[in-house]
């Protein structure tokens, strides 16, 4: 296998963030990770932000930014992308409120903006939840029509909601090989009906069987993400680290 780089999405760590955003970046670097994907700045300025990074030797593989920023503030999050040296800006999904008939009127907005990103030197992404395979646009699923009608968008694939909505995420990894720079490892158990986002290893996604598809995919990063924690969170990104390292990292 290929050596990947090991992310963690800052999402699954907000509460933290939301009261120490600086300390619990540190946390993260002592912890081992090489990088993060930011899903807000902690309302650091960019040069500051980017001076924590390089003193931590953490990597900012992507950006999460939001369908409203994308839409309206697109200069504003390229600029302080470019200060960070982010090299994929990546929007995590839409409400409930603009899914349904609106799903072409995004996917028009991803090919005008995802031509901005790359002329800038980004790379614009996509991020799925199980919506996009259980919601469908001209009797496709909403995740291969948009990544069909946006042909410069890349994929985020997060394998625990494409297990989830009830697919296989190892067929979804080779379909989008070579076009899928970012994958979000996470795992799942099912509690009834719910999903329960678990600790790496604790569930029920073929985990090893995803990190040898995507590294024959060409993926560049994976990136750790836990929706909800069941432990504290810095607990159980440690932890989720800690089942990389013996299963993948430790095999390179």
């Amino acid at each position: 296998m290929r050596k990947m780089g090991i992310a963690l999405q800052l999402y699954t760590l907000r509460d933290e963030t939301g009261k120490d955003f600086e300390g619990t970046l540190r946390k993260v670097a002592e912890m081992g990770y090489e990088g993060v994907e930011f899903a807000g700045y902690g309302g650091m300025e960019a040069q500051r932000l980017k001076r924590l990074l390089d003193e931590l030797n953490l990597k900012a593989c992507g950006s999460h930014v939001p369908l409203d920023r994308l839409r309206d503030h697109l200069d504003e999050e390229l600029e302080f992308n470019r200060i960070l040296g982010t090299r994929y800006m990546v929007c995590p999904g839409v409400f409930e409120s603009d899914r349904g008939e609106k799903w072409k009127q995004h996917f028009a907005l991803f090919s005008e903006i995802a031509p901005k990103i790359e002329a800038a030197g980004f790379r614009f992404g996509y991020h799925n939840h199980d919506f996009e395979f259980k919601e469908s646009v001209d009797g496709q699923p909403v995740f291969d029509a948009l990544f069909a009608a946006v042909p410069a968008a890349q994929v985020e694939l997060d394998v625990c909601w494409v297990t989830a909505a009830g697919y296989d995420p190892l067929a979804y990894i080779a379909k989008y090989a070579g076009r899928l720079p970012l994958l979000h490892l996470k795992d799942m158990r099912r509690d009834g009906d719910a999903v329960q986002t678990v600790i790496l290893g604790q569930g029920e996604v073929d985990l090893p069987a995803v990190i040898r598809a995507a590294s024959d995919a060409g993926t560049e990063w994976l990136v750790v993400e836990q929706d909800n924690c069941q432990i504290p969170p810095l607990d159980s990104v440690s932890q989720s680290l800690r089942w990389v390292r013996e299963h993948y990292l430790s095999k390179l």
